[in-house]
Parts: structure tokens; sequence; C-alpha cells
């Protein structure tokens, strides 16, 4: 018995040996960051309507705020390969914290715009982000590393809208959301000096020069577009995948909330139970998920994932409460696979010195559809159908689906 307990408990070792340096660093700095970033998230869209806003005005919010961040995406990605990853995530990490400010203190949604605007420019780091990610987990343990990147966000932010909820019943809607970005400050402060312990993984990266960094945008923008020369054809389809998904996403994010609570006829204290239902699912179904794309793949996982998401689409429109729960645990186990596959598959595809600027050039596309999906969600949502936004989802998940199937080879994946 003693002999099959040690035998256990060093398989278990050996699954997780890799979770150490940078990658553990990030994963404990995740922990703290994601349930602060996650506490607004429940009542973010009434908030909104609170300062006079409408559904159109939260899209119009995620749009302006990931078009911000999408600028600076290529310039981003140019960086974290020329300068190094570190000195991005850290800094960047510290003046999200105080972007947060506008939030606090916002007499209108106007001003909640402009904290949006800065947010989505700290968001240079995360090409820096995603390469020092990819830097840090050997390749035939990237399935379990994106896996648990996914588990880490659902461990942390799993009491996050529980705690949303309780705030909201003691001091009401407006009172408890300023006072949660206020301890979204302070989180945002902590990981900031936790992220400090990075090592930087470029070799010999160049001593940064601030005068030169806003010359440096045109040669970034040409570098980070002629990148995807250098690149397998199967990352190139990767690319397009991911642009799609991000648009189709977009047409919910803005109007979910408002949807379960308006057309559903679910509370605002049942809400903060679908949404720990939905950090739940993903905590569950994270672990299982990597094992298994380590073991048969990346390709059949992504798939399964948008088969998954009409699923989810359908239970939403046609739902109530107990419908809107099983949705969404839906929509965390697909977010676990694609999240998991896409991420393993991206890393396996690239090799580690284009990382910072593939990683760019992606996150530029990938939020410019973002942005055109969460206004056209809103807009449609205030001025066409309730859910128009969801049903348009189900055609556009058949394009990845397609291209995923019949143009994506595992086999092009490198060294790297």
């Amino acid at each position: 018995m003693e002999t099959e307990k040690g035998g256990l408990v060093q398989r278990i070792r050996d699954e997780f040996s890799f979770v150490r340096g940078n990658f553990l660093v990030m994963v404990i700095s995740w922990l703290v960051l994601d349930f602060f970033i996650e506490l607004p998230g429940t009542y973010y869209p009434l908030y909104v309507e609170a300062l006079g806003g409408t559904a159109t005005t939260i899209g119009l919010i995620g749009s302006v705020s990931l078009i911000a961040a999408a600028v600076v995406q290529i310039p981003g990605g140019f960086l974290a390969d020329k300068y190094g990853r570190k000195w991005l995530i850290v800094s960047m990490t510290f003046m999200a914290a105080l972007a947060r400010i506008f939030y606090v203190y916002a007499p209108s949604w106007e001003w909640i715009m402009v904290g949006a605007v800065v947010v989505g420019l700290c968001g240079i780091y995360r090409p820096a982000l995603n390469a020092i990610v990819a830097d840090s987990v050997p390749k035939e343990k990237r399935g379990m590393g994106f896996s648990i990147i996914n588990m880490i966000a659902s461990v942390s932010t799993t009491p996050a809208p529980l705690f949303a909820g309780y705030l909201f019943t003691i001091f009401g809607l407006v009172p408890s959301m300023r006072l949660i970005y206020k301890l979204v400050i302070g989180g945002l402060m902590v990981a900031a000096l936790l992220r400090t312990k990075l090592t930087e993984t470029v070799e010999n990266p160049e001593k940064i020069k601030v005068s030169e960094l806003l010359g440096e945008y045109p040669a970034s923008m040409r570098e980070s577009l002629k990148v995807w020369d250098l690149m397998p054809r199967a990352a190139f389809i990767l690319f397009i995948v991911d642009v799609v998904m991000n648009f189709t996403s977009g047409l919910f994010q803005p109007i979910l909330v408002l949807y379960m609570v308006k057309d559903l006829g679910i509370s605002e204290l049942q809400l903060s139970y679908v949404w720990t239902i939905f950090s739940v699912s993903i905590l569950i179904f994270a672990l299982p998920a990597g094992k298994l794309i380590d073991m048969i793949g990346k390709k059949k996982p992504i798939m399964a994932a948008f088969v998954l998401w009409v699923v989810a689409i359908l239970l939403m429109v046609n739902g109530n409460y107990v419908r809107a729960i099983l949705s969404m645990i839906t929509v965390g186990l697909l977010m676990v696979m694609a999240n998991s596959a896409l991420g393993a598959l991206n890393a396996g595809l690239v090799p580690k010195e284009h990382r910072g600027k593939v990683n760019g050039s992606t996150g530029f596309f990938r939020l410019i559809a973002a942005a055109l999906g969460q206004f056209t969600g809103g807009w449609l949502f205030d001025n066409v159908n309730h859910q128009i936004p969801f049903l348009i989802q189900i055609a556009l998940v058949c394009i990845p689906l397609f291209l995923v199937y019949f143009y994506i080879d595992e086999n092009e994946e490198t060294l790297h």
C-alpha cells in the first residue's frame, strides 16, 4: 500500500514538474489578478446602465477598449521580442491597476469609456504574456499547461460572483461596484509586484530607449505582418479561426447579462449563482481536458468545442434559470477545450523567436474583430431583436469548424 501511495505521489510530481519558475510566478499572479478582475463582471452591464448607458453603449465601450488594445498589439509583440517580456508585463500590470480609478469615480458612462480606453492600451503586454508562457512550458506538456491556466482562472474567479452578490445585497448596485473597483486596483497592484519575480526569457534583449519606442511602430507593423510568410500554413489558418471566434463571441458579450435579467427573468442574486457555476465548470473540466489534448491531439477538441458552442446558444436562447445554468456549464467546457487546444497548437506551430510578433499580429486582428462583434451585438439587441446576436453565432461558428477540419494539420507543428 505504501509503495502504491509513493508511486502515485511520484506520478503526480512528474505530471506537474513543469509548474516552476516563470510559469509558477504567472500561476500565482493569475490567482490574485483573475479574482479581482472578475469581481465587477457580474454586474458591470447593470452598472453602466445605472450610469445612463444602454446595450449599445455597453457594446461601444467594449469596442473602444478593444480597438485601443488592438492598436498596441503589434508594437507590443515587436517590443516583446526585441526588448524582452518582463518589463512590459510588470509595468503594464501596474498601469492597468491605476486605470480602474476612472471606474471607481465615474459620474456617467462616458467616464467608464475613458477608463476602458486606458485599460485597452495597457493590453500592449498581452503578446509578451502569451510569449513568456509558451517559452516556459515544455512542448509535451502544453495541453496541460494551458489547461492549468484556465483552471487557475476558474479557481480564483469561482468565489468572485458570490462575493459581488454579497456586496450587492448590502450596499446596492452603484456603491457596491465603486467599492469593487477599489478592490480591483489593490489586487492588480499585488499581481504586478508578484510579476517582478519573473525571469526574462529573451536572450540578450536590447536596451530600452524610450526615445526610440514611438519610432518603432511602423517597423513593428511591417515585421508583424511579414512574419506570416515564415509560418506554416496551419498557423495562418489558426489565425483566421481566432479572428472569426472573437467576432462571434463578441456578439453576446455586452448583452448576455441583460438578456438573462430582462428576457429570462433571472434575478440579480441568481445571476451571481449562474456565474459561480460557470467558474466551477471550468475548474472541473480544465485538467481532464488538458490531459485529453496531450493524449489525442488538438484538432478534435477544437472541433468539439464549436459543436458545443451551438448547443450552448440554443440552451440560452430558449432558456430559463436552469437552462441558463446548463448553457454556461457548456460554455465552460467548450472554453477549456478551445482555449487549451488552440493555445497549445499555436505554441507548437510558432518558433520562439517569432512568438511576440505572431501574438501581436494575431492580437491586433482578434481585438478588432471582437470590437466589431461587441458593437454589433449591442446595436442588434437595442434595435432589432434580443435573440438575433445569439442566433447569428450558429451560422458563424460553422466557419472555424470547417477551417479546422479541412486545413489544420497537426503534423506541421515545430519542435519549438
